[in-house]
């Protein structure tokens, strides 16, 4: 699913008051409508809503949702903030509707503003600014978001809290954006949802579905994506009738050091779930028997070391190399690791520690195999990168080293951020909180190696790669709990989001 800008949600509306077609008024009558009912199915009749509306189609929402509820029987106090006399059509057509019910007190500000005493059992609805908004809150505007905030009581917020940004929040003032318990939004998810950092303006999130034309998404332009279940079963290959182990890919996993044995377990099972013939795991010595136990169909390749990894091996026989997990930051393995990348041609995956060396020796980036798929969290995306001002400001930077090396880089994290090296940007809706356990980024690793030994491509691999790991976690959540699931569980669940998956296909 295509994620649109502020301007192109804007669009969106347009194009539905055309080809509909539906008057603009009405139109936002729809979304009053579903807002309304959003809200009076969470309060009863007893609750009194404070509702703050701005001069735009934001605040022409708010003022029909005040219409409306007040229609349902509730009581409301509506605060119009119409500081420059300019109000939007719709706003001013809503603000003449509100006169005939006594059960609205309506105070249009104009200059002066005190801000009512609100009561715990009371509730905010903000209506301030949409996403049209393409500046930080300031003067009045931003005394009353941070009043709002200070009030203990649930905060309603109409599509976006007001002062947050569609999408680039970098040089916003964070301190005035309303920091919403529930944020109704319409349609579709806006950008700024998917990073991590404005969970706390926007709390809990519902998207209403009020029937813009969605015709308008197949052509508008975009780079920008939702990773669904839609698109990943399409990327899953059917595995021939007649396939056998050596034909089924064999992957190379270099992984492990003395106390990080473990890593180099998750990784090797990861990649034989996901549908790898053969795994040989190139490792120090002294994870022999660990490994010959807890992964018995894995072939050992052991380094001449006891405890770290010290030198490559002749990567001709495999079809896809990992890289990482586990393997720790010594110069001797850092040396080992750089030997094991620059003779590659096999597909290459780079996670963990490897990315740790290469956040140390930034000189050997230019040197990383082109299409490579680098998997890292925001520290390790920082050292490559260097420091962020925010999740937006990451993510063009990421996208940025993704187009000059030509790399696939996967911004691990709720949302997952894959980067492609065509400038396309993907942002995962599978996972959950359960999944930020050690152990995690090891069992994705071992996924796309899995999946690239078959044969996938780079895009295939990483996209599909990305969303069944975070089925697997999705399903082990369900079953468990968030707090208690761990990485061996996402190995266990892998089976049951493949098998989802392919119903989709059906």
């Amino acid at each position: 699913m295509k994620i649109l800008t502020g301007a192109q949600f804007k669009e969106l509306d347009q194009y539905t008051i055309k080809n509909e077609p539906i008057s603009a008024i009405d139109l936002m009558e729809r979304a009053a409508k579903a807002i309304a009912e959003e809200v009076s199915t969470r309060w009863s009749l007893k609750t009194h809503f404070y509702i703050f509306a701005g001069p735009g189609n934001n605040g022409g929402d708010a003022l029909a949702v005040a219409r409306l509820l007040a229609e349902k029987g509730y009581k409301a106090t509506v605060y119009l903030f119409n500081i420059n006399q300019k109000l939007s059509e719709e706003c001013a057509f809503n603000k003449e509707c509100l006169a005939e019910y006594s059960n609205i007190k309506f105070i249009e500000v104009h200059d002066q503003f005190t801000f009512p005493n609100i009561e715990e059992k009371d509730v905010i609805i903000d209506g301030l600014f949409g996403t049209g908004l393409n500046k930080p809150l300031n003067g009045g505007f931003a005394s009353l978001a941070q009043s709002i905030n200070k009030t203990n009581v649930p905060i309603v917020s109409i599509d976006i809290p007001s002062g947050l940004m569609c999408e680039d929040n970098t040089y916003n003032d964070m301190n005035t954006v309303v920091r919403a318990t529930l944020t109704l939004t319409i349609q579709l998810p806006k950008m700024a949802f998917l990073f991590p950092e404005n969970q706390k303006y926007i709390g809990e999130l519902k998207v209403l579905d009020i029937q813009l034309d969605m015709k308008y998404m197949e052509n508008v332009a975009t780079n920008m994506y939702l990773l669904e279940s839609d698109m990943a079963c399409k990327l899953l290959k059917k595995r021939h009738a007649f396939a056998h182990k050596g034909n089924m890919g064999h992957a190379l996993v270099v992984a492990g050091s003395f106390g990080m044995a473990g890593a180099s377990i998750f990784c090797a099972k990861a990649c034989m779930k996901a549908g790898a013939g053969k795994v040989t795991i190139h490792t120090p010595k002294m994870n022999n028997d660990i490994l010959q136990i807890a992964v018995p169909e894995a072939i050992l390749s052991h380094d001449l070391d006891d405890d770290i990894i010290t030198g490559s091996i002749e990567t001709g026989s495999f079809n896809a190399l990992v890289i990482g997990p586990g393997i720790g930051k010594s110069e001797t393995t850092a040396i080992a690791m750089r030997d094991f990348m620059l003779q590659q041609s096999l597909p290459l995956v780079l996670d963990a520690d490897a990315l740790n060396i290469l956040g140390n020796h930034k000189e050997w980036i230019q040197d990383i195999p082109k299409h490579s798929i680098l998997t890292p969290h925001p520290k390790e995306l920082e050292n490559l990168i260097g420091r962020c001002q925010d999740s937006y400001d990451q993510m063009t930077k990421a996208r940025d080293l993704a187009i000059k090396q030509q790399l696939y880089i996967v911004i691990k994290g709720h949302y997952s951020i894959i980067c492609l090296p065509n400038g396309m940007v993907l942002f995962n809706n599978s996972g959950n909180a359960g999944m930020a356990t050690a152990g995690s980024g090891d069992v994705l690793s071992g996924i796309l190696v899995g999946l690239l030994a078959q044969g996938y491509s780079y895009e295939a691999a990483v996209l599909l790669g990305v969303h069944i790991h975070g089925m697997a976690g999705d399903f082990a959540a369900e079953d468990l709990e968030e707090e208690c699931v761990t990485a061996s569980d996402l190995i266990t669940y892998l089976p049951r989001a493949f098998k989802e998956l392919r119903k989709k296909q059906a």
